[in-house]
């Protein structure tokens, strides 16, 4: 290999969550991701819901501290469903535990929901809505670049037009809002 060579991960393997709230984390998480735990001890829990040996480890830090709401770090991390239909089965699931987004929005290339764990970390529950040419057309686009945040959606409004036979690409289909609408 040359020295100066540029090298790429293959994936993001997996995060790792200190918590002080550790049995409340972890079955938030469980939950969430409907993972299986593959390794537990009084220390540490990794969790997994694929191929990957484990995506998230939640080590239980009794000593640590909430974080401040004002400080640099890590806004959100992402998971992505096969498609339209399991992301609104897993929004309804954790509606009914309780557990509600606390935004929900079209970013064009994605539909999203966005939640907070027991502990406050944010995580995007998501569904790709374009291939990638499409999406990379898409934020190259003066439509995105006047709006690179997206359109906020109501899913339950989404799960009704989805339950009453609306096509997907209808439902998760990017409409900017004009000035006069």
């Amino acid at each position: 290999m040359a020295p100066n060579a540029s090298t790429s991960p293959v994936k993001l393997a997996h995060v790792v969550l200190r918590t002080c709230n550790y049995d409340d984390l972890l079955s938030w998480w469980k939950l969430v991701l409907n993972a299986e735990v593959r390794y537990e001890n009084d220390f540490i829990t990794f969790l997994s819901f694929d191929d990957e040996h484990h995506r998230i480890a939640i080590v239980k830090m009794p000593h640590l501290q909430d974080a401040a709401k004002d400080t640099v770090g890590l806004e959100h991390f992402a998971f992505t469903f096969a498609d339209l239909d399991l992301l609104l089965a897993k929004y309804e699931q954790l509606k009914s535990a309780r557990i509600t987004p606390y935004w929900t929005v079209n970013h064009g290339m994605t539909l999203s929901a966005y939640y907070r764990d027991p502990d406050g970390n944010q995580v995007e529950l998501q569904v790709d809505t374009m291939s990638l040419t499409e999406a990379n057309a898409f934020m190259s686009s003066p439509v995105f670049a006047a709006n690179p945040i997206g359109i906020n959606v109501d899913f339950d409004e989404l799960v009704a037009r989805r339950r009453s036979g609306e096509q997907v690409t209808a439902i998760t289909a990017y409409k900017p809002r004009t000035e006069s609408a």
